[in-house]
Order: structure tokens, then sequence, then C-alpha cells
């Protein structure tokens, strides 16, 4: 193990120390440390997606960190420690890539990726393709897994007409729903529209984190022309900023 790795381990049995630790560290489990480990993850993506490499750094020693915690807290519990987190994980690794660290050659795509965690989920008593799929995931990315899920078992339209139909559908069932079932129908046009841009190959999280990352420049840029806050102005004004700003964005390309 690692100088730097043992150091940090250190800190944190030192900090969850009955007697000498922190009052705040000693006071969490693993449902009060589990949004900071959700949290940290994120941000572990946008320093990557701003290519912000020195806070990378940081944001994954952070990432690091909710580990540790997390081992630290299984092993005062009596359950597992950290050298079994490292260990289960390097066990896993070396069995899903049989072509490098076994005799089977070959190469990986993503059939043969996918059926190796399906064995693995068998060996772990799972019986629907459904298993396995984190509750706790983004609603977003949560429907995009169920729906791989399902097309891996032929549950799928072969082309982007059918997706586009029941989008289609999906809409019109929510501006005709009452009240109690609008909920309902607007969350059934939402994993419809997963399901349209899935169809295209596309992943739904990087198309609407383009497409957030587009209105936030555009609104900002409508907010610099104007030299302030929308709030004071019509919509109909709002609209010429917007255009003002795709207009310009197209002459730039």
């Amino acid at each position: 193990m690692s100088e730097q790795l043992t150091r940090l381990l250190e800190i944190m049995a030192t900090l969850r120390d009955p007697q000498r630790g922190c009052e705040w560290d000693l006071a969490q489990d693993f449902s009060t440390i589990a949004p900071y480990t959700l949290e940290e993850a994120y941000e572990v993506a946008d320093s990557i997606e701003r290519e912000a490499w020195d806070e990378l750094r940081d944001e994954l020693g952070d990432l690091l960190l909710q580990v540790v915690f997390h081992a630290r807290m299984a092993e005062e519990a009596g359950l597992f420690a950290f050298d079994d987190v490292a260990r289960s994980i390097s066990e896993k690794m070396e069995s899903r890539h049989p072509h490098i660290f076994g005799d089977e050659g070959g190469t990986m795509g993503e059939t043969r990726w996918e059926a190796l965690k399906d064995k693995e989920r068998s060996a772990k008593g799972a019986t629907s393709a459904m298993d396995g799929v984190a509750l706790a995931l983004p609603a977003l990315l949560r429907a995009e897994k169920l729906q791989k899920r399902a097309a891996r078992d032929g549950f799928d339209w072969p082309d982007t007409q059918g997706p586009a139909d029941k989008l289609a559908e999906e809409a019109q069932e929510l501006a005709e729903a009452d009240k109690d079932h609008q909920l309902e129908e607007a969350g059934d046009l939402l994993f419809a529209a997963v399901n349209v841009v899935r169809a295209y190959g596309i992943a739904p999280e990087d198309a609407l984190r383009a497409a957030n990352t587009k209105f936030e420049r555009r609104f900002r840029a409508m907010e610099t022309i104007h030299g302030a806050r929308l709030k004071g102005l019509s919509l109909d004004q709002q609209e010429a900023l917007w255009q003002q700003v795709k207009q310009s964005e197209s002459e730039m390309d």
C-alpha cells in the first residue's frame, strides 16, 4: 500500500476515534455520508467537463475520501475493511477481462462485457433483467439503464420510428390528463423521450447535459446584450434577444 494511502486511512481512523476523534465525523453513518459521495462524484465529472485538471486532482481526492470514510465505518461495524474493498474490485476487474488476465483471448466488446456482468448478477441470485439497476441513480440515467436491460432481452423497437410515435402518443396523453394523472403521464413522456434519444445511439445524459450547457450559455448572452437581468422584459422582448443570440452563434459556426 502506498505511503499516502496509508496516511489517509490513518487520518480517517483518527477522525473516527471515540476518544480523540472529530465530533462531526463520529456522528456520521452510511446514510448521512451517501449524499456527499454522490456530490463528489458529480464534482469529478464537472472538472473533467471543464478540463480543469488541477481541480480534478483535488476532486478525485475528495471522492477517494468518501470510499475511505465508508470503508472505515464498515470496519467499525465488523462488516469489511478497506483492503476488502480493494480486493473485491481487483477480483472483479480480473474476472471481467479474461482476455487480459486469463487465457480466453479475443477482444472486449460491449456484448461480451454485458455477458460477463450478467453472469456476475446471476451468481448473486438475480432472476430478472431489471435486477441490479440501482434505485439511487439519477432518474434519467436509470431510465436509460432499464431500457437497455429490456432491449438485451429483445423488448425494444427495431428503429427510431417506434419510439418517436410513442413519444407523440405520451405527449397527447399528458395534454389530455386530469390533474390527478399529470405526474404519471409526465413521467411516461420523459421515459419515452429517453427511448427516442437512445434509439439514435446517443446517451440521454450526455444529450441533456449538452442542452443544459447551450441554454445557460445563450441565456447568459441574452443578459450580456441587455446589460442586466431580463426580469422586467416582456416575453416578446426576451424572445428577440434569444433569436439574436442564436443568429450570432450561427454566424460564428
